[in-house]
């Protein structure tokens, strides 16, 4: 059995048939993450990536996001992330025993350092299928970034803070070899999760063992899953 087993699951919220994974870790991991559910540093016992309609407009997202972990009984610390990308386009990427799953949505390609008050449609609190556009202009798909990664061994502190960078750099050489001028968008989440027994590793930037298998494998998936969303017919990103 891989370390990385994805549950697939469905439900219907606001009209849409919307796609969600689920992975139980179990006891014995603990994570880094970004994710609004379960951020920051600590045990993980599961990760739920769940996908919310084009025009998500709920105030309350760790809200919804408690809602749905519940419904997939899911208990215990865990790391929740958002996406009205297509979680069904799930790609996933290995190396050397690390594995990685993304869901790639390249509605406003964004890139890090932008001038200040720049505006990103990303982020509008409000329906964005409602907003006008130009005649004939396809309706407005929201997307997001979001990066599970499970290294097989222990990493320090350090290291996961370490970690993090090196899957943002790899997804960013992802973008730009996928021919996206981007670092992304401005809603993306990462998690990073590794075993809590043994000696942890020190290092996890991208020429450190585990952090240059760590890179290629989160390379792998983005520039697949960039490649994938470009292919897409406009009414279908």
């Amino acid at each position: 059995m891989t370390a990385l087993n994805l549950e697939s699951t469905w439900r219907t919220e606001d009209g849409a048939r919307l796609a969600a994974t689920v992975w139980r870790a179990g006891a014995g991991r603990r994570a880094i993450s970004s994710a609004m559910v379960g951020g920051g540093l600590g045990p993980v016992h599961w990760v739920l990536n769940a996908q919310v309609p084009g025009g998500y407009s709920r105030t309350d997202p760790v809200a919804h996001l408690d809602e749905l972990a519940a419904s997939h009984g899911l208990d215990g610390r865990g790391v929740g992330m958002l996406t009205a990308a297509a979680v069904e386009r799930t790609v996933r990427g290995a190396d050397g025993g690390v594995e990685v799953a993304a869901t790639v949505g390249l509605r406003v390609p964004t890139w890090a350092a932008a001038p200040e008050g720049a505006p990103d449609p990303e982020l509008a609190p409000m329906r964005l299928d409602d907003l006008p556009r130009p005649r004939g202009e396809a309706a407005w798909r929201p997307g997001t970034i979001n990066v599970l990664a499970v290294v097989p061994v222990p990493l320090t502190d350090a290291a996961l803070v370490n970690a993090v960078v090196t899957v943002t750099e790899a997804k960013t050489q992802a973008l730009l070899e996928a021919g996206f001028p981007c670092t992304g968008t401005a809603s993306d989440a990462v998690c990073v999760a590794v075993p809590e027994a043994g000696t942890p590793e020190p290092f996890a930037g991208p020429r450190s063992v585990w952090g240059a298998r760590l890179a290629r494998a989160v390379h792998q998936a983005v520039h697949a899953g960039a490649l994938g969303y470009g292919a897409l017919p406009a009414e279908l990103r």
